[in-house]
């Protein structure tokens, strides 16, 4: 199963329909109906589906379908053909996660011959790995036509460790407007660039700040313990002696759950502000917009919450653990679902060139979901 859901190319930028199609077919072939919900322009979708009786208490198993590119990575071999050498197997979303995914397919005959007393929900998302786009709409539409789930267990890749808590992930867009001069009489323009180098700055200095304070305590499972500001990406200017016109870059937020995501967010505005002020002292016209591409909610630990305690009693785990990745967890959880994330393989091999899983991790994760199944008949 594992074989065949690498050999989709579902990055992120293309469509997943047809590993979609595949997915539907095999749970038509059980007599298992599947629901899709697309995006706007139809090139994409989600899917989910229940097995079992019709009634609340049962287990969501979620997962996404898309992965990242391969452009710019050193392959050994072919990414979307799965290879298996020295107990690893190699190909783009072998671990994140289309693992998890394949654990849960090759389930449903198992699903199917057993007396199930609680449902078994499975859900594929589109567009996880460029900021948990697809998610919210199906979560929404399983809110209205599904009974409720008592946990739902997001299988990104954990090791198979129960990880109760994730940051916020904030990605902002920003788009600096100047006034093109010659150089020479810079004074008369306002460089797009040199202003945000301004923003980008404060962006750095912010990390620093908080890397320089005391940890708290309820932080120190997150690696870093603190909330971070990064720019990843960051293009402007037309020529080395022109004032820019034009800069743009990408903020990356990573909140940690004990902050205020919009306090972080309306403090970068606010300095925003401040700079496009001096701006327009040039140039009225010169002007700052920030455009927020993605909010992907923090997951929090829960107090008693029974996906926790389902997943910790299955995997015999005394300890939890916190990431600083994000996921669809915080979506869930902000649905109204008590939620965890447990899953197959390392987060170290994600988005890597030669992309890989232990094949011990996936017989763990074949064993975690034989449990699970075991706890619902």
């Amino acid at each position: 199963m594992l074989d065949k859901l690498v050999s989709f190319k579902t990055v992120s930028l293309d469509s997943n329909l047809e590993m979609i199609n595949f997915i539907q077919d095999y749970l038509n072939s059980y007599g298992i109906d599947s629901h899709l919900v697309f995006n706007n322009l139809k090139t994409k979708a989600n899917l989910y589906a229940q097995i079992g009786p019709n009634v609340e208490g049962g287990i969501l198993l979620s997962g996404h379908t898309d992965v990242v590119p391969i452009e710019g990575q050193s392959w050994t071999s072919d990414p979307f053909r799965l290879i298996e050498k020295n107990g690893r197997l190699y190909g783009r979303g072998s671990c994140d996660m289309k693992g998890f995914n394949a654990l849960i397919l090759a389930a449903i005959p198992t699903m199917m011959k057993v007396k199930l007393q609680k449902p078994i929900q499975i859900a594929f998302s589109y567009d996880e790995e460029v900021g948990c786009l697809g998610a919210p709409a199906m979560i929404n539409k399983i809110r209205v036509t599904l009974p409720k789930a008592a946990a739902v267990i997001v299988g990104e890749p954990t090791m198979m460790n129960t990880v109760n808590g994730h940051k916020t992930s904030i990605g902002l867009k920003t788009h600096v407007r100047g006034f093109e001069v010659h150089s020479s009489l810079m004074h008369n323009g306002v460089s797009a660039v040199m202003n945000a180098g301004k923003l980008v700055s404060w962006v750095s200095e912010q990390t620093e700040k908080n890397k320089a304070m005391k940890v708290q305590e309820e932080n120190r499972k997150f690696e870093p313990p603190f909330t971070t500001l990064h720019v990843g990406v960051i293009n402007g200017g037309t020529a080395g002696n022109i004032t820019a016109k034009d800069c743009r870059f990408s903020l990356d937020i990573r909140c940690l759950p004990s902050e205020s995501s919009k306090a972080w967010v309306k403090k970068y505005e606010e300095y925003a502000e401040i700079v496009e002020a001096q701006m327009q002292t040039t140039n009225t016209k010169s002007y700052i917009n920030i455009e927020k591409a993605h909010f992907v909610p923090g997951l929090q630990p829960e107090v008693n919450g029974f996906a926790e305690a389902l997943v910790r009693q299955i995997t015999r785990q005394n300890n939890t653990e916190m990431v600083s990745y994000g996921t669809e967890a915080g979506q869930f959880q902000e649905a109204g679902y008590s939620t965890i994330i447990c899953g197959p393989g390392s987060i170290k091999q994600a988005h890597q060139a030669n992309e890989y899983i232990d094949v011990l991790q996936l017989k763990k994760g074949e064993l975690f979901i034989s449990e699970l199944i075991k706890s619902v008949c």
